[in-house]
């Protein structure tokens, strides 16, 4: 069955510039489909025709009829005084009305009426199904999971920011359970823990899923296929973001192979015909008629256009040598805002040519630490002290210029102090060409701020590069030049991130920061995640707890021989008996309400849950006791 049919679709807002020129595809249902293209390629559009909020030209884009859908970037307007919480029981609002008619009814019920009977079984069999006996339960799931606090819940919606009203607003869509989801940047304003969060919820989600991103981690963790919008067609990509990828370079080098191969061709024929032109000047019709024909030969064989790619940067960063192999030292650095601490005790060092990404929830205290870093917060207390010859450059999250007014040339030669065409060519390298150059700088986005930023950031010699969400305004080909320069780039390096695929690329070390304190760990982000995985695992009482320096990869699974396995044994056994109490006190709690329907309800789904854990924990146990026995026996 077909959810999602688009057309021959055709827009266009300015007279001979079409956004979409006869595109068409399909999404079936239960799919979960990537859609790529670059800024302006038109994906927010199609998202827009979709839903009606904008006509097309020509063609139509329809979703399949009685289906709901969830545009995450539309945000309603609620009543002034609605709370977070108010917003996000909006999605119960049809549970809520059977709620109140099944109340109605039962107070009828004594008149024996048949028909007011069967409308309450149906009311109670649609409530049941559609979860209305634990809603409760949904909304702390999925605020939980989206990082949505008791408090936050508490304040008024319109007092939130834009970034918040759109993470309140895919909790909303999430909680309605509508059968399909257009998500328009999803992870833009989320920290990693809740979009780690969301991948899971997605690739367990039965309904279809059509969601635009620049996020390649994202895809690759959610996505089945790609739809990439290109000069207003779709082209089709049976896989996920790394498959995109490589098929991508794979045609592009059999297309390119093909229009070598004309080229040779046709320029063969033409030497051929232009001497049998000349020989036709002879006298010979015969050989000028060949000529004639072999030219339309080569009109023929002209099939395939020369292709191209997304020009690559041209410049790297210009470093400034390095003495010494202290680059920074932290002593006890604390930072608080009144009562509020967010972090204490920190103690780190940074030698030459390390590669650090700072990590942490959003509000955690990242970009405050980076303030101090750069003398623009005093802490509260301790020391930080650099190499004699570092020399940092830093790119903010929010890039702002001191005189806006001025465009893309004049600031660089003011600021750079260079020649008119030092700066063009400067901002050549950057996808600068051509009338954009003389753009004003505040009418540029916020990727081509990030951009134009960058371009004065390698025009000087630096030792430390801090970045600040170096991706996040930037389209996935943006993307891929910064990390091409940063590749490139062989000084310190300091990062925080949410883009995981570039935490992935150059993470050579990370800082995690939570709890109020910053963990230090001397890993990559893969070695990294492999831990956290681990300490999962034994919080879950299903695996030890592995020291840091545990996590590389020549460390054995299971040091300490039969001592070790008798101890992970034994805390088996306890994990399972904790869990067997815990059974017990529900069923004990199960006969207490046992006259309490939605109290039962709730006690009823807990013990299935810790049936399903029981299950797993005896497993486990079983394991580890025939490795004991196996290893008692050598």
């Amino acid at each position: 069955m077909i959810d999602i049919s688009v057309t021959n679709l055709t827009i266009e807002f300015e007279v001979g510039k079409k956004i979409l020129d006869g595109l068409t595809f399909q999404v079936d249902q239960g799919e979960r489909v990537g859609l790529l293209g670059r800024n302006g390629a038109g994906k927010t559009t199609l998202l827009k025709l979709l839903t009606g909020e904008l006509r097309p030209d020509e063609g139509e884009a329809r979703v399949a009829p009685g289906k709901g859908v969830g545009l995450i970037s539309q945000i309603p307007t609620y009543p002034a005084g609605y709370t977070v919480a108010d917003v996000l029981n909006t999605a119960f609002d049809h549970l809520h009305a059977m709620e109140k008619e099944m109340a109605q009814l039962a107070e009828k019920m004594g008149e024996g009426d048949k028909a007011v009977l069967r409308r309450y079984d149906a009311l109670t069999a649609a409530f049941e199904a559609g979860g209305g006996y634990h809603t409760e339960v949904t909304l702390n799931k999925v605020c939980n999971g989206l990082d949505i606090s008791p408090a936050m819940r508490a304040q008024l919606f319109d007092a939130l920011s834009g970034g918040e009203k759109t993470r309140i607003n895919l909790a909303r869509l999430l909680l309605q359970e509508t059968e399909i989801l257009l998500l328009d940047e999803p992870t833009n304003h989320l920290d990693l823990h809740a979009t780690e969060w969301l991948e899971d919820y997605l690739s367990h989600y039965k309904g279809t899923v059509l969601a635009i991103s620049h996020d390649r981690w994202f895809l690759d963790k959610v996505v089945q296929r790609c739809v990439e919008i290109k000069d207003g067609k779709a082209e089709f990509y049976a896989g996920n973001y790394s498959f995109y990828v490589e098929e991508k370079e794979r045609r592009f080098q059999e297309q390119l192979r093909q229009y070598e191969k004309e080229q040779a061709k046709i320029e063969q024929l033409q030497e051929a015909a232009d001497k049998m032109r000349l020989w036709a000047f002879m006298g010979n019709d015969k050989l000028y008629k060949r000529a004639i024909n072999m030219e339309r030969r080569m009109e023929r064989i002209q099939t395939v256009d020369r292709p191209t790619k997304e020009r690559k940067l041209t410049m790297g960063f210009g470093e400034r040598e390095f003495r010494g192999d202290e680059v920074l030292e932290v002593k006890d650095l604390a930072m608080a805002f009144g009562e509020r601490t967010l972090f204490a005790g920190v103690n780190l060092e940074v030698a030459g040519g390390e590669r650090i990404a700072l990590l942490g929830d959003n509000g955690a205290g990242k970009s405050t630490f980076v303030k101090i870093l750069l003398g623009e917060e005093e802490p509260t207390a301790g020391k930080l002290r650099f190499g004699p010859t570092v020399k940092i450059g830093y790119l903010p999250q929010l890039v702002t210029f001191d005189h806006p007014e001025r465009n893309l040339v004049d600031t660089l030669i003011w600021d750079l102090n260079c020649t008119t065409q030092e700066a063009r060519d400067r901002l050549a390298a950057f996808n600068f060409r051509g009338e954009d150059v003389f753009k004003e700088v505040s009418t540029l986005s916020g990727g081509e701020r990030s951009r134009l930023k960058l371009c004065e950031l390698m025009s000087q010699k630096i030792n430390l590069l801090i970045l600040d969400e170096p991706t996040n305004h930037l389209d996935v080909d943006s993307r891929d030049w910064i990390e091409e320069a940063v590749r490139a780039y062989e000084g310190n390096l300091l990062f925080v991130s949410h883009d995981r695929w570039f935490i992935k690329e150059f993470a050579q070390r990370v800082w995690m920061l939570e709890n109020q304190s910053i963990t230090d760990f001397k890993d990559t982000y893969e070695e990294y995640l492999a831990y956290q995985e681990r300490q999962k695992a034994f919080a879950k009482g299903t695996a030890p707890v592995p020291a840091k320096e545990e996590t590389k990869k020549d460390k054995p699974k299971r040091p300490g021989g039969t001592k070790e396995l008798e101890k992970q044994v034994s805390a088996a056994e306890r994990a399972v008996a904790k869990a067997e109490e815990k059974q017990y006190e529900l069923t004990q709690r199960a006969e207490e309400v046992a006259s309490n329907y939605l109290e039962l309800q709730k006690v009823m789904e807990e013990q299935k849950e810790l049936e399903e854990e029981i299950a797993h924990l005896y497993t486990v146990w079983e394991t580890l006791a025939a490795e004991l026995e196996e290893a008692r026996g050598e």
